[in-house]
């Protein structure tokens, strides 16, 4: 089943049981995947698929901080949930002690020592984590190792 037929049968399965909130998010799931397949004019890879999804997901970790920030705990909350039923569609994510030699090792193969070139090991780890794990995340990292 791919995965387009799993956020389908969610959304059927949500709207039977009442979820309100959970029938929401994927049908906005499956809008901006609908805007992809009409942009793209061709079926959409598994890649492309993870692509939107990790977006939403973005979308929502970046509301969550600033609603945070402005003290909107109820607006953070509702967002945590929304992030809650993307994450359940992404790939198991990296955890920091996982992604620590995966740093290391791309700081190593593009032999930069400095803050300053950060963008040339990123360009070399982003492609490896894609999807499984948050930018901000890899990039606090890589600046924490090329700052020791």
């Amino acid at each position: 089943m791919s995965l387009l037929d799993k956020i389908d049968n969610d959304l059927i399965t949500a709207l039977k049981n009442g979820e309100k909130e959970k029938s929401t998010v994927l049908r906005g799931l499956k809008s901006e995947l609908k805007y992809k397949l009409i942009d793209k004019k061709d079926d959409l890879s598994p890649e492309e698929i993870m692509a939107v999804l990790s977006s939403a997901a973005k979308k929502r970790r970046e509301s969550i901080e600033q609603f945070r920030t402005a003290e909107r705990t109820d607006l953070a909350d509702k967002e945590q949930r929304e992030l809650d039923v993307i994450v359940a569609y992404l790939p198991q994510q990296l955890t920091e002690e996982e992604l620590r030699p995966m740093v290391a090792e791309a700081i190593a193969e593009s032999g930069i020592d400095s803050p300053k070139k950060i963008g040339l090991v990123m360009k070399v780890l982003m492609p490896r984590t894609k999807g499984r794990a948050d930018g901000k995340l890899v990039n606090r990292l890589v600046n924490e190792a090329l700052s020791k």
